[in-house]
């Protein structure tokens, strides 16, 4: 039981998973302190960083609102510093690489006409 046990935990995907896990809240880290960058640069712009006070006709919608900021400059962040540069080097490591298409039927053939008559 302890063996089975040891084994699921020493499997690669297992450890794989507990980095992703490390890492992504190290970054989300990094990506919280950049939204409180950017929503302090809308305080400076519009006066309030936080839109939780703000109640139009007595419906709370600051709140979402903040919500809502934060995740568009949360997905602008991972976009930019994650996304984008990942699909540059998969071009650019795809550019490296050519793939060959195999050739048809009567190319074949002609060739092998074209290789017999050479012999002749």
């Amino acid at each position: 039981m302890l063996k089975g046990f040891k084994d699921f935990i020493m499997r690669g995907n297992v450890v794989d998973l507990a980095v992703a896990v490390v890492i992504g809240t190290a970054f989300g880290a990094v990506v919280k302190a950049f939204v409180d960058v950017i929503m302090d640069l809308i305080g400076k712009i519009g006066g309030q960083p936080n839109f939780s006070a703000w109640v139009p006709g007595g419906v709370h919608v600051g709140a979402f609102i903040t919500a809502v900021i934060s995740f568009l400059i949360i997905a602008a962040a991972v976009y930019f510093m994650v996304v984008a540069p990942m699909n540059a080097l998969a071009a650019r490591r795809a550019r490296g690489v050519e793939e060959t298409e195999a050739p048809s039927e009567e190319v074949v053939l002609l060739t092998e006409i074209r290789d017999a008559l050479r012999v002749r």
